[in-house]
């Protein structure tokens, strides 16, 4: 029996054949802390005794979940995790150079890659054909210490999209298709597998949004084969010794197959309070939106920020609609100001805010006011999530939400493209 990329690669990090279902202690490439969730990584580090990294070069560390810092009590998370930083020989990342899943992609991650985060979005890595999976600050911290950590192999599902993405439809809009299809709690603990001729052929910014929304359905990880594309893509970051092709084998075992056809999605959009509630947007257009925001690891590339531009280039927002931009990375606020999207955003009447998560986590740079609607780029839509729990949060594209900000209501792109 073939294998998946999955049992793949849980068979190489353990030295042994495995399958869907096995329980396995495996040896981890990489591990990734943020300054949410870090800091409990490290105080249990020290609860269990551990005083050495097992592979420091394999350990990064991001202050970017509040960035800069807006309480003292952060501003100390942040000290702890300089610290043990410089004491073990750990990459730091600083505030101001970007989200931690947008530089992981970039610096680390690599096909047949085994890496786990302290945040649910570590996902976002099985674009480049990684196993990338979010787990317990615990679990990381044994990681960290022993350099290897328990699993359960994840059945798989496959995910055929085949056809093109119609002009206005993005891989975000697939996503909330999918995710709205499957259900919240449809592919829990399962590896999501993309193919098909539509997946082949979208460049990586998109690719990294369809893995990075897997866990909004339960699953455990998202992965796409790796292609030309991949290769490209580390080439471009001087990784191109890192390349390798992963793929399922031909007789591989799938829980379940899914077929989309890409020709007939349109816009979609995620209404409140939970990430699989969504609608075409022509069954929620004239939504009145007060915030508009446009960033994180879902969609704050320079590829959205390009498209956003394009869209808002000699326009202005709606004077009822305040609007947030926050870059995923220092590379992407970089390439904004040489191309001349700062300019754009901030004559349309932006505001541009720090490379970093930004508003998403409800921490500082854009909390809602009481009944408010917030038409957001990112990834969830919880309750409370951008920091009140009187305030109401939609999700879309960058697209839908850049002429949203123009008409001061939710509105589809198609008719500004």
């Amino acid at each position: 029996m073939g294998k998946t990329i999955s049992e793949k690669i849980f068979s190489e990090h353990c030295g042994k054949d495995v399958k869907a279902d096995d329980f396995v202690m495996a040896k981890v490439d990489l591990c990734l802390l943020q300054d949410g969730t870090g800091p409990l990584a490290i105080r249990q580090l020290q609860l269990l005794g551990i005083k050495e990294v097992a592979n420091p070069k394999g350990v990064a560390i991001f202050l970017d979940h509040a960035a800069p810092s807006p309480l003292k009590e952060l501003s100390n998370d942040h000290i702890l995790l300089r610290d043990f930083a410089k004491r073990t020989g750990c990459f730091l990342f600083e505030i101001g150079e970007g989200i931690c899943h947008q530089l992981m992609s970039e610096l680390f991650t690599s096909p047949g890659d085994l890496l786990v985060g302290a945040d649910s979005h570590t996902c976002t890595g099985g674009a480049l054909g990684a196993f990338a999976t979010g787990m317990g600050s615990t679990d990381v911290a044994v990681a960290i210490g022993l350099g290897k950590t328990w699993f359960r192999v994840p059945r798989s599902f496959k995910i055929i999209v085949d056809g093109k993405f119609s002009e206005g439809v993005y891989a975000k809009d697939l996503m909330l298709y999918l995710i709205g299809l499957l259900g919240a709690e449809g592919a829990t603990y399962r590896a999501l597998e993309f193919v098909g001729d539509a997946i082949e052929m979208l460049p990586m910014s998109e690719r990294f949004v369809i893995s990075n929304m897997v866990v909004e359905a339960g699953a455990k990880a998202g992965i796409i084969p790796s292609d030309k594309i991949t290769e490209a893509f580390l080439k471009e970051h001087g990784r191109e010794n890192k390349y390798k092709e992963i793929s399922s084998d031909k007789d591989a075992k799938f829980e379940k197959e899914i077929k989309i056809d890409a020709n007939k999605l349109s816009p979609m959009v995620s209404l409140p309070h939970a990430v699989d509630n969504t609608k075409p947007i022509d069954e929620v257009k004239n939504i009145e939106v007060h915030q508009v925001f446009i960033g994180t690891c879902t969609n704050g590339r320079i590829e959205d920020l390009r498209v956003v531009a394009k869209i808002w280039k000699g326009r202005k927002r709606n004077p009822e609609t305040r609007v947030i931009i926050t870059p995923a990375s220092k590379d992407a606020y970089i390439k904004s100001a040489k191309e001349g999207l700062l300019e754009t955003f901030l004559d349309f009447g932006a505001t541009v805010t720090t490379p970093g998560c930004g508003a998403c986590v409800g921490v500082h740079g854009g909390i809602l006011g009481d009944g408010e609607n917030c038409l957001s780029t990112s990834n969830r839509n919880f309750l409370g999530r951008m920091g009140n729990p009187k305030g109401f949060i939609y999700l879309c594209s960058p697209a839908t939400a850049a002429v949203s900000a123009i008409k001061g209501e939710i509105a589809d792109p198609r008719e500004y493209l």
